[in-house]
């Protein structure tokens, strides 16, 4: 019995088509539904040029309220492209909370599945910035040799090929 999912984005131009997905499986199943999106952590490069340019207490600060305060900001503008997106309050209603972390993807992801002890893992197989000739992006192949849940991934192959034409 299916009665939590996790869908997890990448915020990419095909996530309104995994989410549909993840809504018409929510309806189905009359399950909650939550949100996940992993932010990977700055690199080495941004992270040495904030030290070029701030001093020590500007950047603790940066780190520690600064990171919040973006997470927090993303999550809202998540939410709000949820409610211009799906209009229907009805769908809306069937996202219980959206969550966005920072780290490695599959790691964010794996890891909020089981905090919320869901029954379903919900993803594409690409990222937004894959090409045609990756059968399968590097997050989703973790998350499938990975997840303790079952997963439901969807494939975005098809949709790859037409962007390129």
């Amino acid at each position: 019995m299916i009665r939590s999912m996790l869908y997890a984005t990448d915020l990419g131009v095909y996530a309104p088509f995994v989410l549909q997905h993840a809504l018409a499986l929510a309806r189905s199943f009359n399950a909650e539904l939550y949100v996940i999106h992993a932010v990977e952590p700055m690199g080495q490069f941004a992270e040495s040029l904030l030290q070029s340019y701030l001093d020590e207490q500007t950047l603790d600060t940066l780190h520690g309220e600064g990171v919040n305060t973006v997470m927090a900001n993303i999550e809202q503008r998540v939410l709000e492209s949820f409610r211009d997106e799906l209009g229907e309050a009805a769908d809306l209603a069937l996202i219980r909370a959206v969550r966005v972390r920072q780290g490695d993807p599959a790691q964010v992801i794996l890891e909020q599945a089981q905090r919320l002890a869901v029954d379903l893992l919900i993803f594409g197989s690409h990222s937004a910035g894959a090409g045609v000739d990756v059968p399968i992006g590097r997050t989703a192949v973790r998350l499938l040799q990975l997840s303790t849940v079952p997963v439901y991934m969807v494939p975005l192959a098809q949709h790859l090929g037409r962007r390129k034409t």
